[in-house]
């Protein structure tokens, strides 16, 4: 708790009140910085991902880059709260810094692929941390009819981060060096100024207790969920080598089947201190709109990790010209953000407003599952645009959708809900749609150069011996048989355009895959959520005053 003089609520009198709220301002810009931090570390590394896979001969295995990291932050994102109720806000939060800035030191100093996941499993440790408390930390200072002003705050970091995060990771992986170390390696030591000025801000400014309560910790069902997790993302990355039917596919599989059987009778056993407490899923309501949860966060994390590679390897683009490709995406969700917000607040209704997002996202990633290698740019902005716009929509107001089916005493579990089912969606669609697109790039790029047998000008390139003894050509042609090389991409900036073409072609059929299975889910999304009837809720009125505690009924739609 802070040292104001009641939980939630400001001091009394006009100058404590002023001071308050000065020092109210200072946290809240820590909270941001730390925020700003967690997200811009998703968004960064996207743009940047193709170089530091080539640099550190791994483009096969980039997936766990990402699926470490979303891995730990999910487990970890259910503790941090009550560690701090235990601990206090400031010590777990600066903890939680720590971690998230050491991470990124070790990421930048990575000398490979599999150390690289390693160390950003130990950043997403720290990102549970930050994301969860910044929420803790605000309900502790502000009143509930102040809180949702703040909150706005939090979004904008959001939507900030996914601006300026594939413009500045394309800016960092196109410089070769720089400070004495690879460009791409500053995207992730950005992170250690940053870091600093929040530790410092929250160190100084938050001052807590801790309660010295015993809570019970779930333990079980955190090993369990472990248990289910690891070894079904491991299946599924190592699925397409080892043989979906291999016994060491199947045996990680079932052991991965038997940690989610554990998890479900743990959370059962656990009661009130479950990860997540069962009776909240007796509500078909929060039930199938978590559903819709998780379909939209594979689909949309796992078609959004091949759009960059796309870019980068199919169109030719540079890091920084990918990233600035990913603006209208990033405009889109900034812009449905600032429309959906005030119409929920309004008229009180979410429903239309999830569904006209799905419907959007459904639209844009059948239509990506049309890009080829001749597609024109300005046709794939406009698809992003659609996505970003889509996305926008669903994420502003399902989290409405899910608090509708939560009774009062689950609130806090309930909307911890929207992001664990959200992160586990997205941890797994980028694996899952990553190791398809691995799956299938060799059969299809093998096949591609069948196809140009028919070519003139490609029997003319593979005929000249001036053309095909070039270093970067020669491993181009290994490609005709399917020897497709996975880990270094870079040989692409310097082959002949008849020859690479095939490849290009074949790259881009792989890719309309994920794309099209990424469609179909969402698909399936929006027909699920069309089934539940709307819990309308009431349109949020103005309030009397800012932090009087008249009104204590939150807001609709600026959760």
């Amino acid at each position: 708790m802070t040292d104001t003089a009641k939980p939630g609520a400001p001091a009394s009198g006009s100058g404590a009140d002023a001071v308050d709220r000065r020092r109210i301002r200072l946290i809240m810009t820590g909270l941001l910085l730390g925020l700003f931090m967690a997200a811009l570390d998703q968004t960064i590394i996207s743009a940047a991902l193709r170089t530091i896979a080539d640099d550190l001969n791994g483009l096969s295995q980039q997936s766990w880059a990402n699926t470490s990291y979303m891995i730990t932050s999910v487990i970890t994102t259910a503790l941090y709260g009550k560690l701090s109720d235990i601990y206090g806000r400031r010590p777990v939060y600066c903890t939680a810094v720590a971690i998230f800035v050491l991470g990124s030191v070790l990421c930048a100093l990575a000398s490979s692929m599999t150390l690289l996941a390693v160390f950003r499993g130990i950043q997403g440790i720290g990102a549970g941390g930050l994301m969860s408390l910044a929420f803790a930390i605000l309900t502790d200072l502000v009143p509930l009819t102040e809180r949702t002003r703040y909150q706005a705050w939090f979004g904008a970091v959001f939507g900030v981060s996914a601006v300026i995060g594939p413009v500045a990771g394309g800016f960092f992986a196109g410089l070769d060096s720089f400070l004495g170390a690879s460009g791409w390696r500053w995207a992730f030591y950005i992170n250690v100024p940053i870091g600093l000025a929040a530790a410092l801000i929250i160190a100084s400014m938050v001052r807590t207790q801790p309660n010295r309560v015993q809570h019970k910790f779930d333990i079980a069902g955190l090993l369990a969920l472990v248990v289910c997790l690891v070894p079904l993302l491991f299946a599924v990355e190592q699925g397409p080598k080892w043989g979906w039917g291999a016994g060491g596919t199947l045996a990680l599989f079932a052991l991965g089947l038997l940690g989610l059987v554990m998890f479900l009778l743990a959370q059962k056993r656990a009661g009130g201190a479950a990860l997540l407490p069962t009776p909240m899923f007796r509500n078909p309501l929060f039930s199938v709109y978590n559903g819709v949860n998780v379909l939209v966060g594979a689909a949309v994390f796992g078609a959004l990790s091949v759009l960059p590679l796309y870019l980068q390897m199919v169109k030719g683009l540079s890091p920084t010209q990918a990233g600035l490709m990913m603006l209208p995406q990033t405009l889109g969700i900034v812009v449905a953000g600032r429309v959906a917000g005030p119409f929920v607040t309004k008229t009180g209704r979410y429903k239309i407003v999830l569904l006209s997002g799905l419907v959007l996202m459904v639209v844009a990633t059948f239509w990506f599952g049309t890009l080829t290698e001749d597609t024109s740019l300005w046709q794939t902005g406009i698809a992003a645009g659609l996505m970003g716009f889509g996305i926008g929509l669903c994420w502003q107001v399902m989290l409405i959708a899910i608090q509708t089916g939560v009774s009062p005493q689950y609130m806090g579990a309930g909307m911890g809900s929207f992001t664990f089912f959200r992160q586990i969606g997205g941890t797994a669609g980028i694996a899952v749609f990553l190791s398809m697109f691995f799956g299938a790039v060799s059969e299809k790029v093998a096949a591609s150069y069948r196809d140009a047998a028919s070519d003139p000008a490609y029997t003319a390139a593979v005929n000249d011996p001036s053309v095909t003894g070039q270093a970067a050509n020669k491993v181009l042609l290994g490609a005709r048989e399917g020897d497709v090389p996975l880990d270094d991409s870079s040989f692409l900036d310097h082959v002949d355009p008849r020859l690479v073409k095939p490849f290009l072609h074949g790259m881009a059929e792989a890719m309309q895959i994920v794309f099209v299975v990424s469609g179909v889910m969402l698909l399936v999304a929006l027909i699920l959520a069309a089934v539940p009837k709307e819990k309308r809720r009431e349109p949020a009125a103005a309030p009397s005053g800012a932090g009087d505690g008249k009104d204590d009924k939150e807001p609709a739609g600026r959760n």
